[in-house]
């Protein structure tokens, strides 16, 4: 009758399997076979842990089973048998994997019915193993988004008796079974007043302060409490107390990440735990590789919590390793992973590239919350992946009822800000606006703000909603309870507004009333404007001021009528003459002068951000003659005189066509040569003389003709249009070999019997020629 109950339990695990059972137990009496089944048959109903609680389940052939066998164990003093101890070894080499078995097993139900009417086969399972039940259960209900379980499986024999289990005798139980069964029911019970959550609570309190749980059952108590109880849970010092005394190389990558949470939970704390919190994060270094992408994702979530900026070795080793598992990483986790690096402003060209390949590969079954995730971290590192784009744009084409309006504003934003248009343009817009139409009362007032504002940078004009966003009506929404709106509502506003008059003059619906109108497009958070790049900026002055002779010839940082800074403007009258900054009258024209920095262009490209191109596109439509010069562009230039020739053809060659006038001669003075070329374009420079010197490189000295001649009072009437002239010296010492510096008035008088020299030989060829005739 016992091998008969042995084999029935038995057939309940298909997986297990031992050959040469019965020869075994051929060998033993009968009041043996207890022993020998208990013992040796099913090893994995038996704890890792030494000393295990054995939990029974009593059915009606278990209790046959021992009325007919007794319950009475083999007496210690009495010889074994050289099978048994043969066996003995067999199963110590087997146990881990039927515990493996097991688990696998339980794992492959997706019911709590299914898992309770499993435990409930087996005769016998230690309490580690009882309470992974319980946790398999907690996982199940999780994944149906309720943790409580239904009321027939609380009032259920079986749930009934695995409690019960656990209530009779806590002391009895092994940590781990303890601090698995105290995590999983407060899981799925959650009652802080239930007595048999108080009672495991006791025993978990009185192990606690003797100093008997390892480190981790340390961690599970922990988080467990912090469920309870919450952050302010006074026993969750003590255990972090203890964690701080274990050495964390007994730390396995589980524990790590469970501490983290531990300390996550009361982030107000982590300023008093940070010397511990550097250990960690150094330690955590060398464990990286090990982590699944699941703790990869919750390492990464409590370094933001706990505003761990100096770990940004880990975080960039982190995001090394999401390279390699980004496939493995559910929505959650990796949304959780881009929100980490958009926290902690890393970006990186092999993420960026793996990313997408997979929003690319997953297309259209992309959870939109992570679509959304995925354009925010684009947005904020200002990457330009076409890509990323396109398949977002086809993703919400073609499920756009699934997003929600802040995700539709997280998803269509970027088009904005990085000024790109996707292939399907045309339908996304069409899609976008059927949604505004149908869901307009759905968007928050700055949300929608937002969405319209991005849409106008990319030129698609929302004209069929500007009538809605300048009422007042809307505006009294937009401001809310504050009693005044915010700069950059209004600055969105005001440019919405300006888009309206210079790009949709067919629009006669309300305008937007002065008193929401801001003066300057400059906000501290610079989303309309990019301030100018101060280094840039001095590189250029200082060309200006060698090309056009003096510092008055232009103005920087000039507020306009229409909000926009620009950058550098100067003034030309109506011949193209340039004009001193001071003067407004007879201006003709105004140049607008773009020192496009780094940051006004999205990252490693060279395409305008959308806020810029805007600027550029209504300063064009102003009247501006916009002049774009790039960063990139004055990187490659070498010299001063690059520069300067630089600056001339983006300035001047739209004004007039160049005409080279050449002039060079080689005179002697003292042993001393003087090397000079000039060339001249038919502009005037308004006002005197300008003369800068650089010795330690080429001397550019910039001038009038007209003031050189003012100066000496000479007459040539052969060159009565003013000239500008860019001329080179080199003053070699033909003693020392360095460069002397001449007097002005030195390289004047020079200068003028250079040009006299040339006109004498002009009239000298001039009479020769006649003669001939």
């Amino acid at each position: 009758m016992a091998l008969v109950t042995l084999r029935r339990n038995l057939y309940h695990l298909s997986d297990f399997r031992i050959h040469g059972a019965l020869a075994a137990l051929k060998t033993q009496q009968v009041n043996h076979v207890h022993k020998t089944v208990k013992e040796h048959l099913c090893p994995w109903f038996w704890s890792q842990h030494p000393g295990p609680i054995r939990v029974r389940f009593h059915h009606a052939h278990c209790k046959k089973f021992h009325s007919e066998n007794g319950n009475d164990l083999h007496p210690v003093g009495e010889p074994g048998f050289s099978q048994v101890h043969n066996w003995d070894r067999f199963e110590h080499s087997v146990k881990n994997v039927d515990e493996q078995m097991f688990y696998r097993k339980l794992n492959s139900f997706t019911s709590s019915g299914e898992i309770l009417r499993f435990v409930s086969t087996l005769e016998t399972l230690p309490d580690t193993m009882m309470a992974g039940a319980l946790h398999r259960i907690c996982e199940v209900e999780r994944k149906d988004g309720d943790q409580r379980l239904p009321k027939e499986i609380l009032e259920s024999s079986a749930f009934q008796a695995l409690c019960d289990r656990f209530g009779r005798d806590p002391s009895d139980l092994s940590n781990a079974g303890l601090v698995t069964a105290f995590q999983a029911l407060t899981l799925l019970c959650g009652d802080p007043q239930s007595h048999l959550l108080m009672n495991l609570e006791a025993e978990c309190q009185h192990r606690l302060e003797r100093g008997g749980l390892d480190v981790h059952s340390l961690c599970i108590l922990g988080e467990t409490l912090i469920k309870l109880h919450g952050p302010g849970c006074s026993t969750l010092d003590l255990i972090i107390y203890q964690l701080q005394g274990e050495s964390l190389e007994t730390f396995t990558p589980e524990d790590i990440v469970t501490v983290y949470r531990l300390l996550q939970a009361s982030p107000e704390k982590a300023d008093q735990q940070q010397r511990f919190l550097n250990k960690i994060n150094h330690f955590s270094l060398s464990l990286v590789s090990n982590l699944s992408p699941k703790l990869m994702s919750q390492m990464l979530t409590a370094l933001v919590v706990l505003d761990q900026t100096q770990a940004l070795p880990l975080v960039i080793k982190l995001s090394k390793y999401v390279v390699r598992h980004i496939a493995r990483f559910t929505s959650e986790e990796l949304r959780k992973v881009l929100e980490a690096l958009i926290y902690f402003g890393h970006s990186d060209r092999f993420f960026t590239e793996t990313l997408e390949q997979h929003v690319a590969s997953l297309c259209l079954t992309l959870d939109p919350e992570l679509v959304s995730r995925v354009m925010e971290y684009c947005s904020r590192k200002l990457i330009l992946s076409e890509p990323i784009f396109n398949a977002v744009a086809e993703t919400f084409v073609c499920q756009a009822e699934k997003f929600s309006p802040s995700q539709t504003a997280k998803l269509i934003e970027p088009f904005g800000k990085l000024n790109y248009l996707p292939p399907n343009a045309s339908a996304l817009f069409r899609k976008l606006e059927n949604m505004l139409l149908t869901r307009f009362n759905h968007f928050p007032p700055k949300t929608l703000l937002r969405l319209l504002h991005s849409c106008s940078l990319i030129e698609s004009h929302p004209v069929n909603f500007m009538a809605k966003i300048f009422s007042p009506y809307f505006l009294q929404q937009l401001q809310g309870a504050e009693s005044y709106l915010d700069r950059l509502s209004l600055a969105q506003l005001t440019q919405l507004f300006l888009t309206s008059i210079l790009e949709c003059p067919f629009y006669k619906g309300p305008k937007l009333l002065p008193k929401f109108q801001v003066k300057s497009f400059l906000t501290p958070c610079s989303s309309l404007e990019t301030p100018m790049d101060f280094h840039l900026y001095k590189s250029v002055m200082i060309g200006l001021i060698d090309l056009l002779g003096a510092r008055l010839y232009f103005s920087s940082k000039v507020l306009t009528p229409y909000c926009y800074t620009i950058d550098v403007e100067i003034k030309l009258d109506e011949d193209g003459f340039v004009l001193p900054f001071t003067i407004d009258e007879d201006v003709h024209k105004r140049v607008a002068l773009c020192i496009d920095g780094p940051k006004r262009f999205c990252l490693n490209s060279k395409h305008l951000l959308g806020k810029e191109a805007t600027k550029q596109r209504h300063l064009r439509l102003l009247g501006y003659q916009v002049v774009q010069i790039p960063y990139y562009e004055i990187e490659m230039l070498k010299s001063r005189l690059e520069l300067v020739d630089y600056l001339q053809g983006k300035l001047f060659s739209q004004n007039s066509e160049s005409r080279s006038f050449p002039v060079s001669q080689f005179f002697e003075s003292s042993g001393q040569s003087i090397g000079v070329s000039a060339s001249v374009l038919p502009m005037n420079i308004q006002g005197g003389f300008s003369l800068r010197m650089d010795w330690l490189d080429l001397l550019a000295v910039q001038g009038t003709l007209k003031s050189l001649l003012q100066h000496h009072n000479l007459k040539a009437s052969i060159l009565q249009c003013s000239a500008l002239f860019i001329v080179q010296l080199s003053h070699p010492d033909m003693i020392t070999g360095k460069t002397t510096a001449l007097t002005v008035w030195t390289f004047v008088s020079k200068v003028m019997s250079l040009l006299f020299n040339t006109l004498f030989r002009f009239v000298i060829v001039f009479f020769q020629e006649a003669s001939v005739f």
